[in-house]
Order: structure tokens, then C-alpha cells, then sequence
């Protein structure tokens, strides 16, 4: 059987999606070794996805690049249909949102959250109408649906109507490149980044719904009124919507007290994570979450969001503070940086919960969601018969 999944999340730097979209395809591959896997996209991938036998891919996943011309620009309309025309394809998987309109396939659609109807004001306004218009569509059309948590599941069902009974919970995992990394082996990265020896840390991308306004109060808070001067990390791309917290930063002094790093590589990650004193991430709204359960595998004591999401993923292992209130990020940081007991119980409880997660798991779980979906069909064609 010939499955195809959505490659367009591989043509750009990755990031949650990507990465997704990526370990899923492996993990897939791997599960079921007498099927054939298809990664299409009509964009051209980054590098490291081009060279994928430098990966050490199964044989049964391959890498399309469908170069599209003309009418087949509209890729889900015209170009996508065109190729499953050409390469028939018992099911296809939307990783990002999307799925082909035409063509016939089954279909499966991941929604990974719907921050564009529970939080416009945090994403691009051109984003926010596309999506709105677009998401019902494809939620209708696509034969069943996963999304990374039953919190996610929840909303999709209450705000797009749904049937509860076309919609899967799958959870991600962290990537097995996330471990502990001792700390001798980590000094030449906070070196090279400027980084203290006891520092806190975020990771994600720099955009509103991460909330870093709240966290950068906060630290503004444990500076100013207590004698601790620990350095806060900031990794990650600059995203949208940025000005009002640059602006912020701008009009007070944290001197080398504040670090942003950019974009950094996974083995970098790892060496932060696993020299952090605390990850924290107040982030207001998640479909999952990645950064938090990353951490945790690298044995980063972590503070994180109240949220349901964050909440499914993390369980009991790391501190919940409620993303909209300062002072009580500001606590949670004072108390997490003064108790090492704390951090300690911390660190192992995370690891043990990070364990629970893997993409083995994942994939098999997606492969019960395809048989669903082939079988939902079947049903519907014997229906039809009759």
C-alpha cells in the first residue's frame, strides 16, 4: 500500500511541524516495513531532508519533489489531485493543516491547534482569515482527523463541529537526539553563546503566543527585587508580532543578563537543556508543546503553563504557573532557582515522563488511524451498493 504525507513542512528551516511531519514519516516507515511511504511536495526541501540516505531512512520512505508549473500551483486543487492521478495513493496524510480537495483518496488531516480561532490577536491577520477559511473545509473533507491531544480534540469537535468520532488524539514525542548530555560536555556551547554557568532558559520561536512579554516581567521581578542574578536564555528564530516586546527590552538595561541566541542547532539544544538551572515556558495557548517534554528528557527542571495541553503532556512533572500571572511566574522561578532538592526531583520525574512519549508509539497509533480511515471508507462504499 502506497500512503503519501505532506512534504511542504520540509522545505523550510523545521520547526514543530517539521519535525513532526518528519520523525512521524520514519517512524511510520519503520512500523510497517511492507508499505511504501511518499513525502510530496511541490517546494523544494532544505538540504539535510534532499540527503536523506545521510539519515538512514527505510528503503519504503522516499522523498517526492513534485515540482508544480502553471494550474498546478494550486496545490491542493489542481496539483496534488494531478499527481495522485499519476501515482495513485490508497491514503493520504495532511501533517500541516492540509489535504487534497479532489482526486478521491482517503484521507487523514493532523490539526495541530486552533489558535487562529481561540487566539487571532497573537498570529498575522492575512493567517488568521486564510485559516478560518480554509480549516472547516479541510476538517469536513478529510475522512478522519488527529490531533497531538485530547485537549486540541476537544476544541476541534466544539469549534468546527465535528464528530467526536472522526477525531484521534495522537501525542508527539521528543526526538531520541534529546538526552542528557553531561556538563564537562557542554561548556564549549555556552562558550561560543556567552552563556553562564547557572543560566534559565526558553526555546521557541519568538512570537506572541509564547508569552515572553510575561516571562521577561518576570525576570525584570527576580533582578530587581531579590539579590540573585541569574541570566535568562532566550533560543530561538524571531517569528511575527515582535515589536512590542522588543520594544520592552529596549527601554530597560539587562546588560549580559539577557541572551538571545537565534536559531540554534539540535546539539546545541541538548547541551542547554541539560546545563539549564530551569527551563521555563509560559507559553499562553499549545496544541502539544515540544520544548517542555524536550527539556524534560534532558533532565531540565521546567516550569510551565497552566493550560490543558501542556498539562496532558507534562503531567506532574514540572511546576504550572498560570501563563497571565507575573507574580506568580516570578515565584515559581525564585523558589525552583533557591531549592536544589526541587530541581533534582524535578530533573528525574521529567525524564521518567519523557520516556512515556516516543514515535514508535506515535506511529503505531497513526497506523491505527489509517486502518480506521481505509476501513470508514469501505463501509461507506458497501453502504453505497446496496
Amino acid at each position: 500500500m502506497r500512503i503519501g504525507l505532506d512534504g511542504i513542512p520540509l522545505s523550510k528551516v523545521k520547526t514543530g511541524v517539521g519535525h513532526y511531519t518528519f520523525e512521524l514519516a520514519r517512524a511510520l516507515a519503520f512500523e510497517s516495513p511492507s508499505d511504501c511511504f511518499q513525502l510530496v511536495s511541490p517546494l523544494a526541501y532544505q538540504p539535510a531532508i534532499r540527503d536523506l540516505h545521510e539519515l538512514e531512512p527505510p528503503p519504503n520512505l522516499e522523498v517526492v519533489y513534485a515540482e508544480a508549473s502553471g494550474l498546478n500551483r494550486h496545490w491542493w486543487t489542481v496539483g496534488l489531485p494531478a499527481y495522485m492521478r499519476q501515482h495513485p495513493l490508497a491514503l493520504f496524510h495532511g501533517t500541516n493543516y492540509d489535504i487534497p480537495l479532489f482526486g478521491g483518496c482517503r484521507t487523514v488531516l493532523t490539526i495541530h491547534d486552533l489558535a487562529f480561532y481561540l487566539y487571532p490577536e497573537t498570529l498575522q491577520t492575512r493567517s488568521v482569515r486564510r485559516a478560518r477559511y480554509r480549516l472547516p473545509i479541510m476538517a469536513r473533507r478529510a475522512t478522519m482527523i488527529i490531533t497531538p491531544t485530547q485537549a486540541v480534540g476537544l476544541e476541534v469537535c466544539q469549534r468546527l463541529h465535528i464528530s467526536a468520532q472522526k477525531v484521534v488524539a495522537v501525542h508527539h514525542a521528543a526526538r531520541p537526539c534529546f538526552r542528557p548530555v553531561p556538563l564537562n560536555e557542554t561548556i564549549e556551547t555556552r562558550n561560543r553563546l556567552g552563556i553562564d554557568d547557572d543560566f534559565l532558559l526558553f526555546v521557541g520561536t519568538i512570537e506572541p503566543r509564547k508569552n515572553l512579554l510575561t516571562l521577561i516581567r518576570a525576570f525584570e521581578e527576580v533582578l530587581t527585587k531579590t539579590s540573585l542574578r541569574p541570566q535568562l536564555v532566550i533560543a530561538g528564530q524571531e517569528g511575527w508580532l515582535t515589536d512590542e516586546l522588543f520594544e520592552h527590552v529596549r527601554t530597560r538595561d539587562f546588560g549580559d543578563r539577557l541572551r538571545w541566541t537565534g536559531y540554534v542547532s539540535d546539539d546545541d539544544l541538548c547541551s542547554l537543556y541539560s546545563s539549564c538551572r530551569a527551563f521555563i515556558y509560559p507559553s499562553i495557548y499549545e496544541g502539544f508543546g515540544f520544548p517542555p517534554l524536550e527539556a524534560m528528557a534532558c533532565g531540565a527542571p521546567v516550569i510551565s503553563s497552566r493550560i490543558p495541553s501542556i498539562m496532558e503532556v507534562v503531567g506532574a512533572a514540572a511546576h504550572l504557573v498560570s501563563p497571565t500571572n507575573c507574580d506568580d511566574l516570578t515565584q515559581s522561578i525564585i523558589q525552583l532557582w533557591e531549592n536544589s532538592n526541587e530541581r533534582r526531583r524535578l530533573s528525574e520525574a521529567g525524564k521518567v515522563r519523557a520516556a512515556q512519549f516516543s514515535w514508535e508509539r506515535t506511529a503505531r497509533l497513526t497506523r491505527d488511524v489509517y486502518r480506521a480511515t481505509l476501513e470508514r471508507n469501505a463501509r461507506s462504499a458497501r453502504r453505497s451498493t446496496k
